[in-house]
């Protein structure tokens, strides 16, 4: 049986460790997100699960516990690895898109493959294929105020799976759409997710949206529980 593209063992994180306002976020939170799986992370506002997101995709170091994406073992690797890991197999989706306004949505998807070392005509094309898989061929050459808010999420999804990861994080990626284009971002983020069949950890607070997902834990009290 293959590794899970996502294992998270005994997470713990503190904050203001060692003082008086002391706070532990996670508590030994366990998950494995096995490959194409789509896992839904649903807590409430506060409860850890940014945290939780940013230590998976090596943004963020656990206080204890071992992350491993891809069958390695991230703990106690050099920055530089955790970088290039970090780069070449793992996604990123936020709330707000956080696209390079300067650029066009065509350049905000190229940037990332440029600096992953792929040649500008491939990476070019990557994007424009990528652009369409969201019906947003005709936006190319649209810099992000030129677009709506649906749209410029549709292109940060895009240019999240810029350089083929094995590992989708996303972190209320419509969560400041309305209802009619969170469903139809939604949409065209599980087309993506379901058509290049990566893995996904994304976390919601639309039950709706999570009950799409193939199963859905909760953080509770510091820790992943099934529902």
């Amino acid at each position: 049986m293959s590794d899970p593209v996502l294992r998270l063992s005994g997470i713990e994180k503190f904050y203001n460790r060692g003082k008086p306002n002391e706070v532990q976020v996670l508590r030994g939170a366990e998950l494995d997100v096995k490959r194409g799986e789509v896992v839904a992370l649903v807590a409430p506002s506060g409860a850890g699960k940014s945290t939780l997101l940013h230590i998976a995709g090596l943004l963020d170091t656990a206080d204890a516990g071992e992350v491993a994406i891809a069958g390695e073992v991230l703990g106690g690797k050099s920055d530089r690895r955790r970088t290039i890991v970090r780069r070449q197999e793992v996604g990123f989706v936020y709330q707000f898109h956080h696209l390079l306004p300067e650029f066009t949505a065509l350049e905000n998807i190229t940037l990332p493959q440029l600096a992953n070392g792929v040649p500008p005509k491939e990476a070019t094309a990557r994007a424009r294929d990528l652009l369409a898989s969201v019906e947003l061929e005709g936006r190319a050459a649209h810099r992000p105020a030129a677009m709506s808010g649906g749209e410029q999420q549709r292109v940060a999804f895009c240019r999240a799976m810029a350089n083929a990861p094995k590992l989708l994080l996303a972190d209320e990626p419509t969560g400041n759409l309305d209802p009619t284009t969170s469903d139809r971002v939604f949409g065209a983020l599980m087309t993506l997710v379901r058509e290049t069949g990566l893995s996904a950890l994304i976390a919601t607070h639309n039950l709706e949206l999570a009950g799409r997902m193939d199963r859905q834990v909760e953080l509770r009290e510091g820790q992943l529980v099934p529902l």
